[in-house]
């Protein structure tokens, strides 16, 4: 036997040990012979009051979260769903390797749940460790239908005492296309309700204005972490869960799950002696570790030595709106911290001085120009990641799925661990950064794939729209894409590029995926990964699976605004989906929302109609005094791209002054532009050859006060009506200055100064 004949074998053998705790297409799926393991869940809505704050819910099995399900690595899990509720429902068995029909993804693999139906899952169990499932319809899971998974290896892999699950989640009194609908609408509410919103004011104040110029440039507010304001953050459904019957000297393996919809915690332990020994089910080298950002649909499992007292672990919201605590043990406590918030002026100043654009499409006009590699180049990082992060470019070599051993690996990870486990009272911008990578993860054996295997590269740039909640990739929304074709027996690399300034949690079902980093041969197998702002990451996965697989951000509001694809093996359809069009799963994420606001004043009123989707747009805008003077206008919208849209529409306005009796009706063609710095010019020409052009913008110069300035200017050239006294011309310019005080989500007070109404103030409502 030759000595590169015995490495193939013993490298086939490594890695063999690894994927076996996940499964693998090859593995029995049989259902025979198995022992059987059988649960019924039953999802019914009612009224739950968690966190103290109480809301309509979906439960499972009448609790939030719903059931621990435990199975042992061989049985057969035979799962019964029933609908008890008045909506369409499903389940996803988030990170299990297992048949295609039963991924739980509806109408693209499982048919829905339809009221008063049940389901039955039946998924041969070949891993083991920490999942969790959750509705993959809609929105349902940020309203509670999410629980854990425990699967229990043949034989005890890790040395501990006792288990104990831990599930965090974020709760809020609204309905979540609700929430969807007021982020569409570009409400800032939720930062001034959170007092994460940076007003001009303080923005001057330290020293930050030119930093805010490049923002506004890119056509951006600001540096942005989390878009949502939850009045109650959860472990295991409470505040503060409390488990005092754990006792001095027991390890405790805690199986941390985030089935939050929308937020990343900073994970802090006051004691215990915390060891990382898994992450997303897979074993890893144990490493001790105080602190982590915990991603969202990430699972790690952390072994603690409960000391003589009380361990209390925090989970704070990523923005630093709220958090949550656990608490193990009696006596003593060993407090945790709650981190700080961080510093988001500072953290513009910073990305300001980085050689970076912000704001790459979520819309692509000419996708032949706007290629992957184009945006990539045109958006993306031009600086060398400092601070603990990942270079690719530098000392990474991607040939054939191994790493370059230009630098002493050993050397560089001590040094990154070093700042990985800096911590500092304030918890700054830049000790934050160095937490957002996975070199701290080191699987126990070799990950890599055989080196002869065919690699298909796959460039995937993460692209958003923070101003209309538009979310994509390559600056393509689900809806607009088709199928990602892979071939078996291949291996797929993707590089997952972040363009935008939010994180993405970035989760593929139904395989496992190496995350390259530091480790090299060792790099970590997940099921999800975290893709920091303006950062990228490698992942790669071979294929050896069948039929069309769901690929998504895992914030569930980035999901439903478009930031998803389909994976498809090409195989036949399941005959048993024939009445379950993919279609209907890609209509959700185009789905229309209508919104309003009245302005109801003492010199005029308005009242703004919208209703949209990612590319059409219907409007209707109506202005009257109380001297008899309206003018109305409704318009339809086609989105080109982020910036630019065409429009047509029909304008009618009183023709004699402070009367009814006659109006000019005309329609009209023109284009709006949301243009560098965030101005809105609209540019429009009636049928009777009358140029009109308006101009808008909006500002936050206090943390609740709004200032806002209108103009528009017409002009009649005679080309089609008769002008009085032979004039070559006639022109009309209207102008409005003002500031508003927001009271609540739907309501501000305001005053303004109309050159045509005069000054005024009341009420604006939103709805």
């Amino acid at each position: 036997m030759t000595v590169k004949t015995f490495n193939t074998i013993l490298l086939l053998f490594l890695t063999s040990l690894v994927f076996s705790q996940v499964g693998t297409n090859s593995d029995d799926r049989k259902e025979e012979g198995r022992p059987v393991k059988e649960y019924n869940l039953t999802l019914e809505q009612r009224e739950m009051t968690l966190g103290g704050v109480t809301s309509k819910a979906m439960t499972i099995n009448g609790q939030i979260p719903g059931p621990v399900l435990e199975f042992t690595e061989g049985d057969l899990a035979i799962i019964n769903v029933t609908n008890k509720m008045d909506e369409e429902t499903s389940v996803h068995w988030h990170g299990l390797i297992l048949p295609n029909f039963y991924d739980g993804v509806p109408y693209l693999t499982t048919p829905p749940i339809e009221p008063g139906g049940t389901f039955q899952y039946r998924i041969p169990i070949n891993q083991s460790g920490t999942y969790w499932y959750h509705s993959h319809t809609m929105l349902q899971e940020q309203k509670g239908v999410y629980g854990s998974i425990i699967i229990q290896p043949k034989e005890k892999t890790l040395d501990y005492d006792k288990d104990l699950v831990v599930v965090l989640s974020d709760w809020t009194n609204e309905k979540p296309m609700n929430v969807l609908r007021n982020l569409k609408r570009g409400n800032e509410w939720y930062q001034v309700k959170k007092g994460t919103a940076v007003p001009l004011s303080r923005v001057i104040k330290e020293g930050a204005l030119g930093a805010q110029f490049k923002f506004w440039r890119d056509r951006m507010e600001g540096a942005d972490i989390a878009d949502i304001y939850y009045p109650a953050f959860l472990t295991n459904g409470k505040k503060q869960a409390d488990y005092p019957e754990f006792l001095p000297g027991e390890k405790v393996r805690l199986r941390f799950i985030n089935a939050s919809a929308s937020t990343y915690y900073w994970m802090d332990f006051g004691g215990g002696n915390p060891m990382i020994v898994s992450s997303d089910g897979i074993d890893v080298e144990p490493i001790s570790k105080s602190r982590f950002l915990f991603g969202i649909a990430e699972t790690y499992d952390v072994i603690v030595t409960i000391p003589e007292g009380t361990v209390e672990i925090t989970a704070t919201a990523q923005d630093g709106s709220g958090d949550t605590s656990l608490r193990i043990g009696q006596g003593t406590l060993y407090p945790a911290r709650r981190i700080d918030r961080p510093d988001k002026v500072e953290m513009m100043k910073q990305m300001a001085k980085m050689d970076m654009k912000m704001g790459a499409p979520s819309m692509v006009g000419n996708k032949k120009k706007n290629t992957p590699e184009v945006l990539m180049q045109k958006y993306g990082m031009k600086m060398d990641m400092k601070d603990g992060q990942m270079n690719m470019n530098d000392y990474m070599s991607m040939k054939d799925g191994a790493m370059n051993d230009k630098m002493n690996m050993d050397e560089h990870m001590n040094h990154n661990d070093q700042m990985m486990q800096k911590d500092t009272s304030s918890f700054d911008y830049n000790t934050r950064k160095t937490y957002f990578n996975y070199d701290f993860l080191k699987a126990k054996e070799n990950t890599t794939y055989k080196a002869d295997l065919p690699v298909n590269d796959i460039l995937l740039n993460l692209t958003g729209n923070m101003q209309r909640y538009v979310w994509s990739m390559n600056g393509v929304p689900l809806s607009e894409t088709d199928k990602i074709k892979i071939k078996g027996g291949e291996v797929t690399r993707i590089t997952l590029n972040n363009l935008t300034m939010m994180h993405h949690p970035m989760h593929l079902h139904g395989h496992y995926f190496r995350v390259i980093n530091e480790n090299g041969k060792r790099s970590p197998l997940k099921h999800t990964v975290n893709v920091p702002p303006m950062q990228k990451v490698v992942i790669e996965f071979y294929n050896e699976e069948y039929g069309d697989w769901f690929f998504h951000c895992h914030v569930l509001y980035h999901m439903m605004g478009g930031m998803a694809r389909v994976f498809s093996y090409d195989t036949p359809r399941d005959k048993r989906m024939a009445d379950y069009p993919v279609q209907k799963l890609i209509d959700e994420t185009d789905h229309y929302y209508s919104w309003g606001m009245a302005r109801l004043g003492s010199n005029f009123s308005e009242l703004f109609l919208t209703t949209s989707n990612i590319r059409n747009e219907f409007g209707l805008r109506a202005e009257l005094d109380y001297d008899q003077n309206l003018e109305a206008e409704v318009n339809y919208n086609r989105y080109l791209n982020d910036w630019v849209r065409v429009y047509v529409g029909v304008n009618t306005e009183t023709e004699i002054p402070n009367s009814y009796d006659e109006f000019n009706t005309v329609g009209l063609v023109g284009v709006k532009y949301f243009t560098p710095y965030r101005f809105n010019v609209d540019v429009s020409i009636d049928h009777q050859l009358r140029p009109r052009i308006r101009l808008d913008r909006e500002l936050l110069i206090f943390p609740r006060v709004f200032l806002e300035g209108e103009y528009e200017y017409r002009i009649d050239f005679g080309w089609v009506n008769d002008l009085e006294n032979n004039n070559s011309y006639e022109s009309e310019t209207q102008w409005l200055v003002g500031a508003s005080y927001i009271l609540s989500r739907n309501f501000s007070i305001q005053g303004n100064y109309n050159n045509r109404y005069g000054w005024g103030g009341g009420l604006t409502a939103r709805f």
